[in-house]
């Protein structure tokens, strides 16, 4: 497939932040980042909703579609078994990225995907479908399953809805005034009768990196499963489930430089096995009868139908990509600009920063709120500078109700980010209360 370019230019065994000059090298790679807004160059920092793609990725699925495009899994040509061997090759990818097994790492068009899949997959096996096998999976009232009062709602509403088909009781770990969780409280919450404990890696709204280690060691300690939400940690830090030793974790791919349409849930080979399938159809199937059906071992047995070819090989560049940059660059460059961010808005007379007040590590992204202008107002005004930043309850509607307010405006950055852009966003706001009235 395509080659990637950042090999080229960057160091990616080293941890130091990306330099400004190899910043600029890399927007070479993204045609996207070449365009106007408003007459002004784009200045892109809406990663967090969804990242750009460059030239190695687009090159990489136009160029699957152009020489390998065929059914993979299905046909017996010689088309469709190298595209097959392109497919699973994809597969290793995400694998070795997050530090699974090959056969641990299931295709799903986005994390929301992923997510259901579980649920629906516990909920089958607690009416009674794997057999003995999925006994373990089993909920029922007296059951809790435990998630946080940050969590975006691809997080939130697959628990809600679990729970209300299983009789299962539906527990939220709250947050302290600055938006931290309480983790005192979650200490009390999670005990016997926890089956399963959900909760985001990175905050989408508050950029901060949850202290994971302290959250599964209570869920082990009570036998629970543990969900991790790496929506946003997998396209900015160096990720391993086994080190953080989740059960099930999720990612998305076009807000790691990937296409839309294709995400991945990683799960334990051994809770795989014993999990029903959740979509079912052709392509999972080993035996079928008109009264009955026999699945394939996962992870085939939940990819049910006509598969993301070119949007997994796609994905795969994706991440190699990620890697010849080196995820410790990213990660440092974004925590740099993360704090930037915070401390700069901050400063800002009237502006509020959700989570400012939080001791941990945090990726580039900071959500703010401007007293008496809307999100959506500063939002505009920025847009108009050729400033791209999301508006909103960016899908986390509790958070912001427990901060006390409607919406905010988020500005998130990444491996393509300058330190200019971030400068921007900070003297925009500045001109937007300006602007408004609302300051001298």
């Amino acid at each position: 497939m395509s080659l990637l370019r950042p090999a080229d230019a960057m160091d990616p065994l080293t941890d130091a932040p990306l330099t400004d000059a190899e910043v600029r090298r890399l927007r070479e790679d993204f045609p996207i980042l070449q365009t106007e807004v408003n007459g002004h160059p784009l200045s892109y920092l809406d990663s967090g909703a969804t990242s750009q793609r460059p030239l190695a990725v687009l090159d990489a699925e136009r160029e699957f579609a152009t020489t390998l495009n065929a059914a993979v899994h299905r046909g017996a040509h010689t088309l469709a078994a190298e595209a097959t061997e392109v497919f699973e090759e994809a597969r290793a990818t995400v694998a070795r990225f997050v530090g699974a097994a090959e056969d641990e790492i299931v295709w799903t068009s986005n994390a929301t995907e992923a997510i259901n899949l579980v649920a629906y997959s516990i909920s089958n096996a607690s009416l009674g479908r794997g057999g003995d096998a999925a006994a373990g999976l089993r909920i029922g009232p007296g059951d809790e399953i435990v998630t946080t009062e940050m969590e975006h709602h691809a997080n939130l509403i697959p628990w809600q809805e679990l729970a209300a088909r299983t009789g299962a009781t539906l527990r939220v770990i709250p947050l302290d005034d600055h938006g931290a969780l309480r983790l005192d409280v979650a200490a009390e919450m999670i005990g016997e009768r926890t089956r399963l404990v959900a909760f985001t890696h990175v905050s989408n709204v508050l950029g901060v990196v949850n202290p994971v280690d302290q959250l599964v060691a209570l869920a082990r300690s009570a036998g629970a499963l543990v969900l991790l939400d790496a929506c946003q940690s997998a396209p900015h830090l160096p990720l391993d489930v086994r080190a953080l030793d989740v059960d099930f974790a999720v990612l998305s791919g076009h807000k790691m430089l990937g296409p839309s349409g294709i995400g991945a849930l990683y799960g334990r080979r051994a809770l795989l096995e014993a999990m029903p399938p959740f979509l079912t159809g052709g392509s999972m199937i080993t035996t079928v009868t008109t009264t009955e059906a026999e699945y394939l071992p996962p992870p085939q047995r939940f990819e049910a139908g006509t598969q993301r070819v070119s949007q997994a090989v796609a994905l795969a560049a994706a991440i190699d990509y990620l890697i010849a940059v080196g995820m410790p660059r990213i990660a440092a460059h974004e925590a740099a600009f993360g704090r930037r961010l915070v401390e700069g808005l901050s400063a800002i007379e009237g502006v509020q920063v959700l989570g400012s007040g939080i001791d941990l590590p945090r990726v580039g992204l900071a959500s703010f709120d401007v007293a008496g202008i809307h999100s959506h107002d500063v939002g505009q005004y920025l847009d108009d500078l050729g400033i791209a930043v999301r508006v909103g309850h960016h899908c986390a509607q509790p958070l912001h109700r427990r901060l006390g307010i409607t919406s905010s405006t988020r500005a998130s950055t990444y491996l393509y980010t300058t330190e200019a852009e971030v400068e921007a966003v900070v003297d925009g706001v500045a001109g937007a209360i300006r602007f408004f009235g609302r300051g001298a």
